[in-house]
């Protein structure tokens, strides 16, 4: 409904009903001011009434009271006198009086006009009756009225003047011309057409009041209620007229402004190249709405123009439709893509214009069915003069209601992007030096490759002297011989085998349902041709050898990643053999099986690291001569695992060694004993722990400053420090090792060569290396009772050290024997089970004092 059709419906059915209504409460209002009014003067009226009549009983009581006496004592002169002055005075008229003797009422003067009408016997009796000294009452007989006032003389006698009450008596009662009638009656009587009321009265001869009926006249109140009416009337008039008025001013000030300004929105049109503002005439409202509808169409506008662009500059193809699937609109791209224009395409079906079949419109109409606003996106091939891929994306269009309207189809030319992605998939998949398929792709393939085998046999295959030609020929020399070994071995397996290189120098070959015996020997076959390979380069000729580590499973236990694991720690027992060697995996054999778990034993230590769960203990060395001052002892290494079991280093240092963790190690090994050194502070005077230095901590880069700053931190003297390398250790990192000695040795460290005897040309390098102790190794110890070479080799040892003054500690000392040997030959300490076996280095202290305690 429009607004002026409002207006007038709410002017019609609020505005004029309400003046009607205003009006009308306004006249009840006034009637019932009124109507209170006529009661509140009908009320007053009759109180006066009744006040009139009380006081004209007054004064004849009071009259009655004075001639009362006279009246019973005259005699008949004085009487008629008496009479004569009485109706000569104007207060005879309509009065009468009387004398009560003996039952008898008689009147007191007889020329006097009596009161015919009066019942004498009656009035007599009704005194006689009530014997009261005075009285005044009402008498009604007939439809006249009369007041008796009674005085009772000493005599017995009463003497009674009586009045007659006319209409014009009782109409004197009255104050205003509110009344319009008095008359008596012996009951309360109403009027048809006057508005009666009544005032009791005492009656003489009866229990019941005497009333005078009162009628009030409406006249009074009849013109005001009139001109309350005409109020009323002008009432309604002024509100009709301030409403026709108020619509008025309302159709001249709003409804035709607003009209006009809804007839120009009428005409704005959306889709114009440009929009024409909206004007406004009329009140201040109606010019804000303007200017803001004009802001909101140049927005509209700007946007448009914004999207238009946006959409002809994108890179996409994009298509608009409708919920038919029929083209509305397409940018310059898609007209390029498709070769066809905009005006030519719209309305088409999008279909027949990609030319896709009846797909692309199914999916048109299953986008708009499912109501999402993700984008449905698929590759379709368009048939155009050179065959593209199209990435097409179809979303639903939605108005300002949220209904859909149409769609929206992005198309994308990814011709290029899926040959490239074709191409990265082939390398991802493919090396490209040997166009063998690399570690991923074979990996990938391996267990769907294992789960239709009923025995597999896993090859890891390694080419020995490879890194010699990268060193002498280069790279790319390098890499003909990876392509002419691939040419080889492929030329040995047929389709069923699966052959990848997996990186460097390794190659992996999976064979399937074939014997331990034909796979060696087709193992063999493959060396064979390898070794055959020839590579000329600079007229020098360089060949390869291959060792191969196998591992074999029978379904239903077939592990293929385990098994290249297997293959791969075969492989290295194969290399160890030498060059073009096969090994086959045996988890029996404990070294390979040390290799398999390397791995786990890592990831098992860098977990116990992190979480303090490496635990030292402690073996004590004993001082052999009376030089030893100090008491030794050498810090080892332990792992508790979880369940509270104690590793020994034997189970965990070769993985350690492997993955590089033991500078990590070391470090954790050198605070926790340097931290068990300074709880103890009591030892410093007499006590030397050794702790071990592995070959990967010999000259590592940042260890000399670790070890200073945790001597600063902890304070403890250097003195009470020996740190152990192993002979072989130091020879190998003979110039790092030399280095980091004289830094250690500056701080005030001492050192133990470990091992001693076990290694190269030992005496050669024993002047030169910077230590304080050798700890001869106990290969040489152990049977120094029974064995005189090993005998001779330690005392020749004991002798050397003796003239280097190098003091000297005997390894695997295992019982009193070799005990004493080693004191005839002049060792200056002793370490093994017969000194004392490794404890945890908590319990050290505790059971030193014991051992202070038992010898004193």
């Amino acid at each position: 409904m429009r607004i002026g059709n409002k207006i007038l419906v709410f002017i019609a059915g609020f505005c004029l009903p309400a003046v009607v209504l205003v009006s009308y409460c306004l006249g009840v209002w006034f009637d019932h001011r009124v109507e209170l009014l006529r009661q509140d003067n009908v009320q007053r009226e009759l109180a006066n009434i009744q006040q009139q009549f009380r006081i004209d009983v007054d004064r004849l009581g009071f009259l009655t009271n004075i001639y009362a006496s006279p009246l019973a004592h005259l005699d008949s002169e004085q009487l008629k006198a008496l009479e004569s002055s009485w109706l000569e005075s104007s207060m005879s008229a309509n009065l009468s009086w009387f004398i009560l003797r003996d039952g008898n009422l008689q009147s007191v003067f007889q020329n006097e006009q009596s009161i015919a009408d009066v019942n004498r016997q009656e009035i007599a009796k009704s005194i006689t009756t009530q014997a009261k000294p005075e009285f005044a009452s009402a008498y009604l007989i007939g439809d006249k009225g009369y007041v008796v006032t009674a005085v009772a003389s000493h005599l017995g006698e009463y003497v009674l003047l009586v009045r007659q009450l006319t209409e014009r008596d009782l109409l004197e009662y009255a104050q205003t011309s509110l009344v319009a009638r008095i008359s008596m009656s012996n009951a309360v009587t109403t009027h048809h057409t006057l508005h009666p009321s009544s005032v009791a009265l005492p009656s003489l001869i009866s229990q019941q009041p005497i009333y005078l009926q009162v009628e009030f006249s409406d006249d009074p109140f009849r013109d005001v209620k009139l001109s309350l009416d005409w109020v009323s009337l002008a009432v309604i008039l002024l509100g009709v007229f301030i409403v026709a008025l108020g619509y008025v001013w309302l159709h001249s000030g709003l409804l035709q402004p607003l009209n006009s300004l809804m007839q120009q929105l009428a005409l704005v049109d959306p889709m114009a190249s440009v929009y024409r503002p909206v004007t406004s005439e009329g009140n201040e409202e109606l010019s804000v709405l303007a200017n803001r509808v004009n802001s909101l169409l140049a927005r509209i506008y700007q946007q448009k123009e914004r999207g238009k662009i946006t959409l002809e500059s994108i890179a996409e193809a994009v298509i608009l439709t409708d919920i038919d699937a029929n083209v509305i609109y397409m940018n310059p791209k898609a007209e390029a893509l498709l070769d066809v224009a905009s005006c030519d395409a719209v309305g088409e079906s999008l279909a027949s214009l990609l030319k896709v079949g009846e797909q692309l419109n199914q999916a048109v109409f299953h986008c708009i069915s499912l109501g999402e606003t993700t984008p449905q996106v698929a590759k379709i091939k368009l048939l155009t003069t050179t065959p593209r891929i199209i990435e097409r994306s179809i979303s639903n269009v939605l108005n300002h209601e949220k209904e859909i309207v149409g769609t929206v189809v992005v198309l994308r030319d990814i011709t290029q992007e899926e040959r490239l992605k074709h191409q990265l998939q082939k390398r991802a998949n493919f090396d490209g030096i040997t166009g063998l398929l690399n570690r991923q792709a074979f990996e990938e393939q391996l267990p769907e490759f294992a789960s239709q085998a009923r025995s597999l046999a896993v090859c890891y295959l390694d080419l020995e002297q490879f890194k010699l030609i990268n060193d002498s020929c280069g790279h790319t020399a390098g890499d003909r011989m990876l392509a002419m070994v691939a040419k080889a071995i492929q030329s040995c397996l047929g389709p069923q085998e699966l052959f990848a290189r997996l990186g460097g120098d390794e190659f992996g070959l999976v064979i399937c349902d074939r014997s331990a015996l034909a796979v060696v020997q087709l193992l063999k076959h493959i060396i064979a041709q390898v070794s055959l390979q020839v590579l000329h380069d600079k007229n020098c000729n360089y060949k390869v050898g291959l060792s191969i580590g196998v591992a074999f499973g029978r379904a239903p236990y077939i592990n293929a990643q385990e098994l290249l694991k297997d293959a791969d720690i075969a492989c290295i027992a194969a290399k160890a053999k030498g060059a073009n060697q096969i090994h086959i995996y045996d988890d029996k054999d404990k070294e390979l099986t040390y290799q398999r778990n390397a791995p786990k034993w890592a990831m098992r230590i860098a977990q116990a690291i992190e979480e303090n769960e490496l635990l030292l203990y402690y073996q004590p060395i004993r001082g052999l001569g009376a030089s030893s001052k100090r008491q030794r002892m050498e810090i080892l290494l332990r792992i508790q695992e979880p369940c509270g079991r104690i590793l020994a280093p034997a189970q965990f240092i070769a993985a350690a060694e492997r993955f590089k963790l033991m500078p990590e190690i070391d470090k954790e090994v050198i605070r926790k004993a340097f931290l068990w050194l300074s709880l103890n502070s009591q030892l410093w005077p007499d006590h030397c722990i050794s702790i071990n230095l592995s070959g990967n901590s010999l000259g590592a880069e940042g260890m000399v400053e670790y070890i200073a700053k945790q001597q600063q931190i902890f304070d403890i003297p250097s003195q009470c420090v020996c740190f152990e390398i192993t002979e072989t250790t130091a020879i190998q990192n003979r110039h790092r090792g030399m280095e980091m000695l004289r830094q250690l040795r500056k701080l005030g460290f001492s050192f133990a060569l470990d091992d001693f005897g076990s290694g190269f040309a030992s005496y050669g390098y024993l002047r030169e290396l910077p230590v304080d102790y050798v700890k001869i190794d106990g290969c040489f110890v152990k049977n120094l009772a029974v064995n005189a070479k090993d005998y001779a080799i330690v005392k020749s040892i004991q002798d050397v050290c003796r003239v280097m003054g190098i003091e000297t500690v005997a390894e695997f000392v295992e019982n009193q024997e070799i005990i004493d040997r080693l004191q005839a030959i002049g060792i200056n300490y002793a370490q093994g089970y017969a000194i004392g076996r490794p404890q945890p280095l908590a319990s050290y202290c505790e059971q030193f004092e014991m051992s202070l305690a038992q010898r004193a």
